[in-house]
């Protein structure tokens, strides 16, 4: 017989805007009413019962009943974990919130959190948050944001709407219809937003109130589970003393028990073990640094997160799924094979990307592609010496890099990146980031090719001798001359208007300095061999690089050229072409 399960919730929103702390005060809310109910805090996950919630809620649940056993908020907030944190190919959380600073508004990882939910067409909510720094706000400690409201000067309150509605605005531009939540009538076209104030826990029990009233209205088919194998995600692969390699991993469909045969994703053929034990933390112990030792399962159902205890783990991936396999064990090995393959668009010719889960390489390959950026391969797990191998090897310079997603390097691999010099690693644990990294290496590695081939073509340049600073006549002349467009290297040839040439430029000096170039609107002097002042040249001549043919076609695809070099390099073809009517074609 189905049974309605807990939702898997997830948090979401860009660094600072209060998502840690948005858990940290639902935790709290909680933990303050666990006599009435309690909390269960599992591994990755935090367990809000049914009663706990209705307590902090209060009033505002007078002559509701709801079906829900209660929320499981997934404990490692941000879109990172919501990417990795997969169930059958979708996302695992089936609501999320997303927290957005009322003051600060939009922010790089708002809009990339937006991104991530549309992709996986992930009903949320909004927690506008941090209500208590709008000027004015009397706030009050737990209370309802429908019950603080009405205590507001009316100044506060018009703030708040003002900055409430410039968030209702930047939603319309992301395909949103959005409101605050107490003004929405349909649910199912209007995005509600809380208004909330996570540092007092203001406007919380309304969040609560609004996840546990959603799920339970929209989402009774999809929370219905039966008693059959159990379905995980894995949520984190740690060492643990005394225990080796475990998988902390979120249940979301049936039963798993100690002892069951189990399937798991890596990043090669899946993983066949059985489980010796199932911990969990004590109740309101901390996750990440329990004080007590874990209490052991014989069984535990969805949805709920668990420590499994297991031989031969590690290979397992983050992210990757996780099977009972009680009958047919090679039908589930294939179902999880085919569960943990790559969904990865690759090109003959781009970066190469690496993550640490999968869900987190398809978010990473996402934005890549949203920002242009073309992927020529795409791994899980740490970075190798093969890696930096196939980098190195890729045809453009400009997709010479690296994008590590939260990835271990490998001493192989730090021995590579010193044997390829022009491969870049970029690291981070935030994926906009690594987009933005990538964009600036990108631009300034653009401008030192430019600068290199400027080096080794030449460039066109158009001179005035200046009559008056002759220094030397010949073997070599040296005169001034001031650069009319483009520029002037030493070595390259020089003639006159007529296509005669005089020679090789030797050197360039400005006053006591020897340069490589005089660019245009530069006064400087040239040495040069195989002319005679008086002569060949003249005071007044203008003279022009001696471009070679080749040089001038690749010139005419050079869409760096400024508008002055490019008059240099017609006036030249001109002259050119009055003995060779093609020259430079």
């Amino acid at each position: 017989m189905a049974t309605i399960r807990q939702p898997i919730v997830s948090v979401l929103g860009h660094v600072d805007h209060g998502k840690t702390t948005v858990l940290d005060r639902i935790r709290g809310t909680a933990v303050a009413s666990r006599e009435a109910g309690g909390i269960t805090q599992h591994i990755g996950a935090t367990e809000v019962p049914l009663p706990a919630i209705l307590a902090a809620c209060g009033d505002l649940v007078k002559g509701k009943s709801f079906k829900i056993p209660g929320l499981l908020f997934i404990d490692t907030p941000g879109h990172v974990a919501f990417s990795t944190l997969r169930a059958r190919g979708g996302a695992l959380a089936d609501l999320a919130v997303l927290v957005v600073d009322i003051n600060e508004g939009f922010r790089p990882q708002t809009v990339e959190s937006i991104g991530i939910l549309k992709r996986y067409k992930t009903p949320f909510l909004v927690a506008a948050n941090k209500i208590d720094l709008v000027p004015g706000w009397r706030h009050h400690e737990g209370m309802p944001f429908v019950l603080s409201a009405r205590d507001q000067r009316d100044s506060a309150a018009e703030e708040l709407d003002r900055r409430l509605y410039a968030l209702v605005g930047k939603f319309f531009e992301h395909g949103f219809s959005a409101d605050r939540y107490d003004k929405v009538s349909d649910f199912t076209t209007s995005l509600a937003i809380v208004p909330v104030s996570a540092k007092f826990g203001e406007g919380i029990p309304d969040l609560l109130l609004m996840l546990v009233g959603l799920a339970q209205r929209f989402l009774e088919a999809e929370l219905a589970t039966e008693e059959g194998p159990g379905e995980a995600t894995i949520l984190e692969v740690k060492e643990e003393k005394g225990l080796g390699i475990t998988l902390d991993a979120i249940v979301y469909k049936g039963t798993l028990r100690r002892g069951d045969p189990i399937v798991f994703g890596t990043a090669g053929r899946p993983g066949v073990t059985k489980v010796k034990a199932l911990l969990k933390p004590k109740p309101l112990d901390e996750i990440r640094d329990p004080r007590d030792r874990f209490d052991s399962a014989k069984e535990v159902s969805a949805a709920s997160g668990v420590k499994i205890s297991a031989s031969g783990l590690e290979g397992a991936v983050a992210g990757a799924p996780l099977r009972v396999a009680r009958a047919d064990v090679e039908a589930v090995i294939e179902e999880v094979a085919k569960e943990t393959s790559v969904q990865v668009e690759t090109q003959d010719e781009g970066v190469l990307v690496k993550a640490d889960a999968i869900g987190s390489l398809e978010g990473l390959a996402y934005e890549c592609r949203g920002a242009d950026i073309p992927v020529r391969f795409a791994r899980i797990g740490p970075l190798s010496r093969r890696d930096v191998v196939d980098a190195a090897t890729t045809k453009d310079p400009l997709h010479q890099a690296i994008l590590a997603f939260h990835v271990e390097v490998l001493p192989d691999a730090k021995a590579a990146l010193q044997d390829a010099p022009d491969v870049k690693l970029l690291e981070s644990d935030v994926i906009y980031r690594l987009i933005e990294d990538y964009s600036s290496w990108r631009e300034e590695r653009e401008r030192q090719l430019e600068a290199a081939k400027r080096r080794v073509v030449s460039f066109p340049g158009k001179l005035l001798f200046l009559p008056d600073h002759v220094f030397r006549a010949s073997k070599p002349a040296i005169f001034g001359v001031r650069v009319l467009a483009g520029r002037i290297r030493a070595g390259q040839g020089i003639m006159r208007d007529d296509g005669k040439a005089l020679g090789r430029v030797k050197s360039i000096r400005s006053g006591e300095k020897t340069l490589e170039e005089a660019i245009q609107g530069q006064e400087v002097a040239i040495s040069v061999d195989g002319v005679t002042l008086g002569r060949q040249v003249s005071g007044g001549d203008v003279l022009y690089v001696d471009l070679p043919e080749a040089d001038a076609r690749l010139l005419r695809e050079d869409k760096g050229l400024s508008h002055d070099e490019r008059e240099a390099l017609d006036q030249i073809a001109t002259i050119k072409r009055k003995e060779d009517p093609f020259w430079g074609m």
